[in-house]
């Protein structure tokens, strides 16, 4: 079966649904002013407006978990009030100001506005944090570990996404590449200005889009999958790369798919895109935007230098492959992950690689699982689909994922 899903991993942030007036108080720049007058104040009663952070540590941003004894997946990220972050810090010698804070968005109907913090350089405030059983959990593992259904899950998910591309942006811009001279926050750390009177260029996030193709030779009924050399073992998935300048979508999927396989593709059709914050920290803001693209020559040349590897595949192969790799297996293990971490027990373990059939015996192969656009173009091709989640039935119950 297929999951439904409101939206991918990392979109549908709660945090961005609108964009706020100036004049707003939880806007941007006045909730800016509002929170450094409350770091000035040590009594934190100057306004009604509450503040909450969210600290990272080195890409991974702060976490809980709070699940039973069958691990089933309901971690919850660090939140922690203004006070006690300024608290935290100051026990290590760092003081908190607005200009090491990222605005993150805000919840008018609470009065609370989100801010994110880096806080890679200080090494003794993990045992600060892990008094209060949170610990700084890598992206992907939280990613893994995320209840499909949980609406809130899926929320922290996506902010922490977004949080993290921020911050790690932040950490590379920090001179001019114009001048050289330092880049200073600005806008509530939503962008950056050239501290040089005479340049003062404007900076802003920037986000590197990445095309992801799922290749289809119509006339024999069957995908181009393929495998690179960091993929764990028997993982498949579809080809994707980055845009060129000048260069379409529909050009960037044609070309990728002709210098990597030699396969000459026609028509491209658009299907969905997804955020993807966990990509390397030198590019924190990728957007992955998803097509089918349709073969108009078979020939496989793989190009080694990107691939080890690429076939076609039948849709009965696929689909076999999308019914018996146990991605809520992957869910709980990650999730037992993340618990452990938090009691301060971290175990070695590899959610990854454990897909395997009701018999017992390895699969022959698997792909990405529900958190990455790869699976939804694979089981939206697979179920005569071309939207997100729409699957054909199971003889599993609805709400199970043990078999997706």
């Amino acid at each position: 079966m297929s999951i439904n899903l409101q939206s991918h991993a990392f979109a549908g942030n709660p945090l961005r649904s609108k964009t706020l007036k100036p004049t707003d108080p939880l806007s941007p720049s006045l909730a800016l002013q509002t929170l450094k007058a409350q770091l000035l104040d040590n009594s934190h009663q100057l306004s009604s407006i509450n503040f909450k952070v969210l600290p990272f540590r080195k890409g991974k941003p702060l976490a809980s978990s709070s699940s039973d004894g069958d691990f089933v997946p309901n971690w919850r990220l660090g939140w922690i009030s203004l006070a006690d972050c300024k608290s935290l810090l100051a026990s290590s010698g760092v003081e908190l100001s607005g200009e090491n804070l990222v605005y993150l968005g805000s919840r008018s109907e609470e009065d609370v506005v989100y801010w994110a913090v880096d806080v890679s350089t200080e090494d003794n405030l993990i045992n600060g944090f892990g008094s209060k059983q949170f610990c700084f959990v890598e992206l992907r593992t939280l990613m893994v570990a995320t209840d499909w259904a949980d609406e809130l899950a899926m929320g922290d998910l996506a902010i922490a996404g977004h949080a993290r591309a921020l911050l790690e942006w932040h950490n590379f811009a920090r001179f001019c590449g114009h001048c050289g001279s330092k880049a200073v926050p600005m806008e509530a750390g939503r962008r950056k200005q050239c501290s040089n009177e005479l340049c003062r260029k404007r900076i802003y996030p920037r986000v590197d889009p990445v095309v992801i193709m799922l290749v289809i030779d119509k006339e024999n009924d069957r995908v181009l999958l393929s495998r690179q050399s960091r993929f764990v073992p028997r993982m498949w998935s579809c080809l994707a790369g980055f845009i060129e300048p000048g260069e379409s979508l529909e050009e960037a999927v044609r070309r990728e798919t002709w210098e990597e396989t030699g396969i000459e593709v026609g028509e491209v059709v658009y299907h969905s895109s997804q955020p993807w914050p966990v990509g390397p920290n030198s590019m924190p803001c990728q957007l992955m935007v998803g097509f089918f693209a349709y073969a108009k020559s078979l020939e496989i040349n793989v190009d080694k230098e990107e691939l080890e590897d690429a076939t076609w595949h039948s849709r009965e192969d696929v689909q076999k492959a999308l019914m018996v790799a146990e991605y809520e297996k992957a869910q709980r293990t990650a999730a037992a992950k993340v618990n452990q971490m938090c009691k301060g027990v971290e175990k070695g373990q590899n959610f990854s690689a454990d897909f395997n059939l009701e018999s017992g015996e390895l699969a022959p192969m698997f792909f990405p699982g529900p958190f990455a656009i790869a699976h939804h173009l694979i089981s939206s091709w697979v179920n005569q689909s071309s939207t997100i989640g729409a699957g054909v039935q199971s003889k599993q119950p609805s709400n199970s994922l043990s078999n997706l």
